[in-house]
């Protein structure tokens, strides 16, 4: 699989892109990497990274991916915070999937020093 260009839009190979990430080898050092991280689990269908990478006080008990769903890219627009230097951060993105587009603002924490996903707005 090592050939295979990662879902998340970075020009590498998945296993050493998001699927570090995936596999809990690497923890994603900002909210940028955390979000194409997750968009990359939503691709493979990696709920157990989703949960994992779920703000504790806004993660649903389970999550079921509609199988059906094909996602065809995914565009970073903008980033706020969210480095290494800061506890906080959002990503403003646009995910494509075939028949449409999700735009969202993202908000993102650190909880024990690691990203997670907080919730978002969606936008437009």
């Amino acid at each position: 699989m090592t050939s295979h260009t990662c879902p998340c839009g970075l020009p590498r190979p998945y296993d050493a892109c998001c699927g570090r990430f995936h596999q809990g080898t690497a923890a994603a050092p900002t909210a940028e990497l955390l979000m194409r991280s997750r968009y990359s689990a939503f691709v493979k269908g990696d709920t157990g990274y989703l949960l994992r990478t779920w703000h504790p006080g806004t993660r649903p008990e389970r999550l079921e991916l509609d199988p059906r769903m094909r996602w065809t890219g995914l565009e970073i627009l903008d980033c706020g915070d969210g480095s290494a230097f800061h506890s906080k951060g959002t990503v403003t993105f646009r995910a494509s999937y075939r028949g449409g587009s999700l735009h969202e603002r993202s908000r993102f924490e650190r909880v024990d020093g690691a990203w997670v996903y907080v919730d978002g707005d969606f936008l437009d």
